[in-house]
Order: C-alpha cells, then sequence, then structure tokens
C-alpha cells in the first residue's frame, strides 16, 4: 500500500522560506512522477510543482523562480524548497504520486503552510 508522509509546513512571515518534505513507502519511487499541490478552503486543489521519474520539472507560472522541487531516490523522497513566500501562498500542500501503468494518484495527509507578519 502506497503511504505519503509529508512534513515542513509551518508558520512564516513573508519573504521567508521553507522547505517541504515527503516520504514514500509500499511503491518503488523512482518509477513514478511525484509532485507537490495545494489547496484553500472553498477551491480545488491545484497543482504547484511536479517532477517526473526522469527529473523533468514544471511549476504553476505563479511559484516560478520561487519554489524548486526535487527528489532523492535514494531515500523515496520528494521536496518542495519554497523561497520569497508571500501571503497567496498560505495554503495546505499536498504530495502526490502518480502511478501511470494503473493510472492512480495516491495522496499525503497535507501540512499547512501560512504566510503572515
Amino acid at each position: 500500500q502506497v503511504q505519503l508522509v509529508e512534513s515542513g509546513g509551518g508558520l512564516v512571515q513573508p519573504g521567508g522560506s521553507l522547505r517541504l518534505s515527503c516520504a514514500a513507502s509500499g511503491t518503488i519511487f523512482s518509477f513514478h512522477r511525484v509532485g507537490w499541490y495545494r489547496q484553500v478552503p472553498g477551491k480545488q486543489r491545484d497543482m504547484v510543482a511536479t517532477i517526473t521519474s526522469g527529473g523533468n520539472t514544471a511549476y504553476t507560472d505563479a511559484v516560478k523562480d520561487r519554489f524548486i522541487i526535487s527528489r532523492d531516490n535514494a531515500k523515496n523522497t520528494v521536496y518542495l524548497q519554497m523561497n520569497s513566500l508571500k501571503p497567496e501562498d498560505t495554503a495546505v500542500y499536498y504530495c502526490n504520486l502518480y502511478r501511470a501503468f494503473t493510472a492512480q494518484n495516491y495522496w499525503g495527509q497535507g501540512t499547512q503552510v501560512t504566510v503572515s507578519s
């Protein structure tokens, strides 16, 4: 059974930085695309950044040049380095793993990120 466990959220001032981590188990992590999504109350969950098994990355325009996604296949972990944080980055951040050969998405429990002075 695939499990994803996020960590690293919290409260940070505008302009600050946070690093989110997501540890995966129950699957061969290196085979799959992984990523981060975020959701605010009353809105849909939106893609923030993804990274493929080959290391190709994609970002939503709102975070380009501020956030960096990376993965460590030896540790079965995906990271999201968030810099120059803005109040509009406040959301619950979810880790995602997409298993293409079964077309299944797996989600972590979410971690709250609050950007406020």
